[in-house]
């Protein structure tokens, strides 16, 4: 009788969770389709890109629309690989990869980020993320390798650029040494008495 009380409770539960996360969807999309119908995607002979919106927001969503038709795949890698999130799709041999990029990228402090930023700029990401998603939930045929739903705060993720900290100075052999067998690391760091 336990059993089944506990399995009628997970199916209930599920079913609350699905239909939360159907109505979330269905929210969203009507969101993104007003958005869209602010913006106009041109392309030319080249097939380049030409946005054209009512607002900055509109020609950021339209833009990150545009570049998820050219190549979809680039995107989700670029913003995997920033948030430390490249063994998730690749394996193991990125777990190194994905911890110098925590020591950079924050999720939390980007979220606080996000959340302090100016209105006009929390649109901006906003539209950035609308962008990509709208583009996900109009090509049910893309599967993305991690990233489901585009967050605002992601947008963020890209700040540590060229004019902060080089992430490339951080040896991924070393970091991979420190982890696997701290102990002889430091050992090895700490000068004895008899040598000094």
């Amino acid at each position: 009788m336990i059993c089944c009380r506990r399995c009628l409770n997970l199916v209930l539960s599920l079913t609350l969770l699905s239909s939360t996360l159907y109505a979330a969807e269905i929210r969203d999309s009507a969101r993104w389709k007003n958005e869209s119908a602010n913006v106009t995607i041109t392309r030319d002979d080249w097939g380049i890109a030409h946005i054209h919106g009512k607002t900055d927001a509109d020609a950021v969503f339209g833009m990150e629309y545009a570049q998820a038709e050219d190549d979809f795949n680039r995107i989700e890698t670029n913003y995997i690989n920033a948030l430390g999130r490249l063994a998730e799709a690749e394996g193991e041999s990125r777990i190194y990869q994905d911890l110098r990029m925590k020591l950079f990228i924050d999720p939390a402090a980007l979220k606080k980020q996000y959340a302090d930023s100016p209105a006009w700029l929390r649109a901006l990401m906003d539209a950035f993320a609308d962008g990509l998603n709208f583009y996900l939930y109009k090509h049910p045929e893309v599967k993305p390798r991690v990233i489901q739903h585009f967050e605002p705060w992601m947008a963020l993720s890209f700040t540590e650029g060229s004019v902060s900290g080089d992430i490339e100075r951080i040896s991924l052999a070393q970091l991979e040494a420190f982890y696997s067998h701290p102990a002889a690391i430091h050992t090895s760091s700490v000068a004895s008495p008899a040598t000094k």
